[in-house]
């Protein structure tokens, strides 16, 4: 039996509380990951075009506001 396996066993086992904590942890987790992968990539400067191309629709008045 793999590690993976283990684990899902093991939370299949969990009671409701824990279960509950668990998915919350990684919920929390998985968003501080992604907030850090998409920190990186600003500083690398992926974002940049979809930055200019959302001003230069700003300054051009091709927006809407929802």
């Amino acid at each position: 039996m793999s590690t993976i396996e283990q684990i899902e066993a093991a939370i299949l086992k969990l009671p409701a509380d824990d279960y509950q904590k668990l998915v919350q942890w990684l919920l929390d987790l998985d968003y501080q990951r992604w907030s850090e992968q998409l920190e990186q990539d600003i500083l690398a400067g992926k974002l940049d075009s979809l930055a200019e191309e959302a001003l230069a629709e700003f300054e051009s008045g091709q927006y809407r506001v929802i």
